[in-house]
């Protein structure tokens, strides 16, 4: 039986009505699948401005049958989501959070940098990737998940604020056979590239859409389209496929 995993990404709540509608309509959609996924990451821009209450808000929102692994990203303020998302006691270290089962593992590594929009890695979290990849058996595939993509997507704009330091990722995950793919957020549209030999798998934003470059126009971004999210499957080859889905 495959393995299937939700990818939602940046639903950026906040105070307003707007993105809480947004997402809560991506995770209804979610609670209402006739079957049960093996998994839902969220990789990351949870809160819009790190506040205790947005938190609060995902919290609720997030409160779904099926497990959910959820991550930072730039607009995340690590301490508030310590705190009033996970229940724990707050501090300003990497949040890297797992899920592991019996059929596959899912790793999220936290490459915000606070008070800063693009990405890197600390050395932290790289040890911390390698030692749950060393704790891992080869014969248990692997996703790991973070919210700013390694590489370059083509658009400008979020190309500027992307992971930097990627070759440090790249030797993390180099030899590792179980390693499936990684999955990203952070550039608000459906993407699938390459790296370091794998797929990189780009989830859509739910709060808005990103305009591409040769699309044209003077907006950075489309409000009026529907959320989206991304299905990721996993195969008995291992091999991975990606369906991307709007929600109306």
């Amino acid at each position: 039986m495959p393995i299937v995993i939700a990818h939602v990404s940046d639903i950026h709540i906040d105070a307003g009505a707007r993105a809480t509608e947004r997402a809560r309509r991506v995770f209804a959609h979610l609670d209402a699948l006739p079957g049960d996924l093996d998994a839902v990451v969220v990789t990351g821009d949870i809160a819009d401005h790190g506040l205790d209450a947005e938190y609060e808000t995902v919290r609720e929102l997030t409160a779904i049958r099926h497990p959910v692994l959820i991550g930072p990203g730039n607009h995340d303020d690590r301490e508030a989501f310590r705190r009033s998302l996970l229940g724990v006691e707050a501090a300003t270290e990497p949040i890297n959070q797992v899920l592991r089962t019996e059929r596959f593992v899912l790793l999220h590594c936290d490459s915000s940098i606070p008070g800063k929009d693009d990405g890197f890695l600390a050395d932290a979290t790289l040890a911390w990737l390698a030692a749950e990849l060393d704790a891992t058996g080869e014969d248990v595939p692997v996703l790991v998940a973070f919210h700013h993509p390694p590489v370059e997507l083509h658009v400008p704009f979020v190309d500027g604020i992307r992971q930097f330091g990627a070759e440090r990722l790249a030797a993390t995950v180099a030899g590792r056979p179980n390693v499936v793919a990684l999955l990203a957020g952070h550039a608000h549209t459906a993407a699938a590239t390459g790296f370091a030999g794998l797929p990189l798998l780009v989830a859509p934003g739910v709060v808005s859409t990103v305009v591409l470059p040769w699309e044209g126009g003077d907006d950075l971004v489309h409000l009026d389209r529907p959320p989206a999210l991304a299905f990721h499957v996993i195969g008995d080859d291992w091999r991975v496929t990606t369906h991307y889905r709007e929600v109306v």
